[in-house]
């Protein structure tokens, strides 16, 4: 019998993979960073009725939910991303969050409210290609300019352009889940680095963000860019750490480490598939862990 299933798009694979991550993501993100944004923000938004939030490139909204029983109690946000997909299941996951801790969710399009007697979230979303951050008042009057799992994927000139609006717009910034190429595989096999150089490099490519992207660089990348645009900065590892408990997320990762090598050196699919064969058996065996290294940062005007 026919298989008439219709595929998922491209969006939609994006939000289930998200989905799987998030709770890693959440994990691994650094107190230290996090105590000393939440430090600037409350500097910044001391005589404002609420803290108004910037979230860049904010996929289905796991940088969102873990930042706002984070933040003070009154929040205005703006989440932006380039996929109407993902910001409808932005909405959806989060108001479905919230309502499971208590707090009154009222949703309708583009935008959300969550209100209970310690939170007062507005929430709206903007569907909007990042690939220039020009020629609009995304910045202006923000406390905080946020993303995560997003400063690997753009350029150097796109990470300058960015701490530039945000002194421009005196705002505080917190970048987690930076990619760093760092990445360490248990138990070990002989092409583990063959795969992780052609990985990084892959990292590296145009990802649409305003030319080559800085990729495993960009986290010392993005430092230097907010210091140099006067900002005092903190730094500090957010690595995944994942065992037998994570399996779907394992896969997932592997081969998309597989894909990414091959598609940087076609010629080396002949090594690089039973690579994949031998470390999915070891993730199926329940034998496998693995570290991906990430960095957080954050940023403030003195």
């Amino acid at each position: 019998m026919t298989d008439m299933t219709t595929p998922a798009s491209p969006d939609e694979s994006l939000s289930s993979w998200l989905r799987l991550r998030e709770p890693v993501d959440h994990a691994s993100r650094s107190v230290r960073v996090l105590e000393a944004t939440l430090a600037a923000v409350a500097r910044l938004a001391a005589d404002a009725p609420s803290v108004r939030v910037l979230d860049l490139a904010t996929g289905a909204g796991s940088n969102l939910r873990y930042l706002i029983e984070r933040l003070p109690a009154a929040q205005e946000w703006l989440v932006v991303d380039r996929s109407p997909v993902l910001l409808r299941h932005l909405l959806e996951r989060t108001a479905a969050w919230g309502q499971a801790r208590g707090y009154e969710a009222a949703l309708s399009e583009g935008h959300l409210w969550l209100s209970g007697p310690s939170l007062q979230c507005d929430i709206r979303t903007c569907e909007r290609d990042l690939t220039t951050l020009d020629g609009d008042n995304l910045f202006d009057g923000r406390h905080l300019v946020t993303a995560s799992a997003l400063l690997d994927l753009v350029s150097v000139s796109w990470l300058r352009n960015l701490a530039g609006r945000c002194r421009d717009a005196g705002a505080a910034a917190l970048f987690t889940i930076t990619y760093d190429g760092r990445t360490t595989s248990c138990p070990e096999e002989p092409e583990d680095a063959l795969v992780l150089e052609l990985f990084n490099r892959h990292q590296h490519t145009d990802k649409g963000l305003d030319g080559d992207a800085a990729g495993p660089d960009s986290a010392e990348a993005a430092r230097r860019a907010f210091a140099d645009a006067g900002f005092e900065t903190c730094t500090d590892t957010s690595d995944w750490v994942l065992d037998a408990s994570h399996p779907a997320l394992q896969r997932e990762l592997i081969a998309g480490w597989a894909h990414a090598a091959i598609e940087t050196d076609p010629e080396q699919a002949d090594v690089i598939s039973p690579w994949l064969t031998r470390r999915l058996l070891h993730v199926k065996a329940g034998e496998s862990a693995v570290r991906v290294g990430h960095q957080d940062l954050a940023a403030w005007l003195p």
